[in-house]
């Protein structure tokens, strides 16, 4: 996170200071910062807190180092500085803690040694400790502008029996550019920073009542002259807070606390791009895998129970052929012909259509967006699974129901892809119709190879694809709208296949916009035929491949949003709102 913490002191004599400010660092350290150790202190052991492993590492400097790094920091000089507004001993060159996990250093200093990043603490102290404060003057505030960054401040007293009403002001103050992960920060901030002082407030507290019961200074006051100036100047009158709270290792104890803070808070909040509502394939992908789930809980269930019989014939068979594509028996019997590392597979589209010609690719791609059964007969299984996974990129999740490979001829209604064994027999009915399309894959002879496109040794180049279909008008109509974007789109060699896949995605929920649109008036609202028409004239889909595209389409809405629009129409508010 990208935030300075420091605690800040209103000294009766100097006004607002900045007592002590860590801050991280992604960059080499600062002038001063040094990380080599003094013979006497060594580096300290690790500390582990909230799953944060740190190295503290103190370095002592000479006398003459102190005075050059005094002589270059932008704070204040020694003269304008008491023993209450200084921290650290002078030629002390701060706390360093190195983050193992990412490589950040938390680096703690009186004042930071940067002057725009001084200018900005000094700002926020004297705000925290003068005009911004909040009522009884103890409580977290927040304040701050774009340009000297925004400050939440959390002030509080420290008891001193030698000070004005026996206690001393002081703020914690957190400053940032990002004012909304500032204020999404707030409670965290908030319970953590007053954690910090309340510790402070306690040791302080028995320092005071130690020293009010060996000598209470209320009474003697009460029986000295008043003399304010030459009180108000006495020398035990600004006492460090060291001093206050009998804690010699205050400082580092706050360094670790404070660079703790910096990482925890910041690792608690991650930003998200948001794209708006999920997509159709993704609610659709949901409930898939929630089925999924669902019947592989029951199979456990019921296996668990010995004595009882297994599942219905029909569900076995159905989960059989689910399973069928992998089956061990049906891998065994397959010949391969080409060796795993080079697989006879389509890689996109444009290859595809490179490979079957544009005039077969468009008879096939149109049979796919219409929801015909498409069928691909051959012996290479990894090459029809291939062909299926690049032709459903045109189609919703929802519209898919594939059977990678069979041995018997599957129903349309149970698959719209389905690959065969080339032994398989097909009904002549399918073969006639024309609502299927069959791609036939054959081993090619040496005329059929396809010398412009493939080398010698393509795999693809040992095959023929022949492509047949019951529907003589796939190449004459205009078609469906989106199918001639899509050609157009592989036609255009300028565009990358990452480019075209893009194209694709935004091509498809434009058209489920569509489907949405007359799913709510048609199915839900139910409108007539007359103003049903009138709206596919608004949607530009009134020809008659866009009207059977989005019919098909619709089949492949979400359960979510089906009972979505379902409950809406319901709701009493909604009934009232239409009437």
């Amino acid at each position: 996170m990208n935030a300075i913490v420091a605690l800040c002191h209103f000294c009766e004599l100097h006004g607002p200071r900045t007592l002590f400010c860590t801050e991280a660092l992604h960059s080499p350290l600062p002038q001063g910062a040094g990380c080599s150790d003094s013979p006497g202190q060594g580096e300290q052991g690790e500390d582990e807190e909230g799953g944060i492993q740190m190295s503290s590492r103190i370095r002592s400097n000479s006398p003459a180092d102190g005075v050059s790094a005094e002589s270059s920091s932008p704070g204040p000089k020694k003269s304008d500085m008491c023993e209450g507004c200084r921290s650290l001993a002078i030629g002390h060159p701060g706390y360093i803690s190195h983050d193992k996990e990412t490589s950040i250093k938390y680096v703690s200093h009186q004042q930071p040694n940067h002057p725009q990043l001084f200018t900005i603490v000094r700002q926020a102290c004297v705000r925290s400790l003068s005009c911004e404060v909040c009522p009884g003057r103890e409580g977290p505030i927040f304040f701050g502008d774009e340009q000297h960054g925004f400050v939440f401040s959390h002030t509080f007293f420290i008891k001193d029996s030698l000070a004005r009403g026996f206690q001393r002001w002081y703020s914690i103050i957190v400053i940032m550019m990002d004012r909304i992960y500032l204020i999404n920060s707030w409670p965290f901030l908030l319970a953590k920073i007053r954690g910090i002082l309340d510790e402070l407030q306690g040791k302080a507290l028995k320092v005071f009542e130690a020293e009010q019961f060996g000598c209470p200074q209320r009474p003697l006051r009460i029986n000295t002259a008043f003399t304010p100036f030459l009180h108000q100047r006495n020398g035990n009158a600004a006492r460090s807070l060291t001093s206050l709270t009998n804690d010699e290792n205050l400082w580092a104890c706050l360094h670790t606390s404070f660079a703790w803070l910096l990482k925890a808070c910041g690792c608690r909040l991650t930003e998200k791009l948001l794209e708006g509502a999920p997509t159709e394939d993704t609610l659709v992908q949901k409930e898939k895998m929630a089925d999924l789930e669902e019947e592989s809980e029951a199979w456990e269930a019921q296996e668990g129970d010995e004595g009882k019989p297994h599942a219905a014939p029909d569900v076995v068979e159905g989960r059989e052929l689910t399973k069928s594509p992998t089956d061990a028996s049906l891998l065994s019997d397959c010949s391969w012909n080409v060796t795993p590392s080079r697989q006879a597979v389509f890689r996109s589209l444009r290859h595809m259509r490179q490979v079957l010609g544009s005039s077969a690719f468009r008879i096939l791609a149109w049979h796919v967006l219409m929801g015909n059964q498409v069928i691909w007969k051959g012996q290479d299984r990894d090459l029809i699974q291939s062909a299926f996974q690049v032709l459903q990129a045109m189609l919703p999740v929802g519209c898919v129901r594939t059977i990678p490979y069979s041995e018997q001829y599957e129903e349309t209604y149970r698959c719209n892809f389905l690959g065969l064994s080339p032994h398989v027999q097909i009904p002549p009915h399918i073969l006639s119709s024309e609502f299927a399309v069959i791609v036939d894959v054959r081993g090619a002879t040496c005329s059929n190879l396809y010398p412009v496109l493939f080398v010698d040794d393509e795999p693809l180049s040992k095959y023929e694809f022949v492509v047949n279909s019951g529907s003589p008008v796939a190449t004459d109509r205009v078609g469906p709208t989106i199918l001639n974007k899509i050609e157009a789109a592989l036609r255009n060699e300028n565009l990358a296949v990452e480019v075209v896949d893009q194209c694709l995605v935004c091509l498809k929920e434009e058209w489920m916009n569509k489907v949405k649109v007359l799913f709510k008036f048609t199915k839900v609202d139910g409108r007539p035929k007359e103003e049903t028409q009138k709206l596919l004239s608004i949607l530009g889909a009134s020809e008659e491949d866009n009207v059977k595209l989005l019919k098909f389409w619709m089949t492949g809405l979400s359960k979510t949003y089906k009972s979505h629009l379902m409950s809406t129409v319901r709701s009493p508010t909604c009934s009232e709102s239409r009437n």
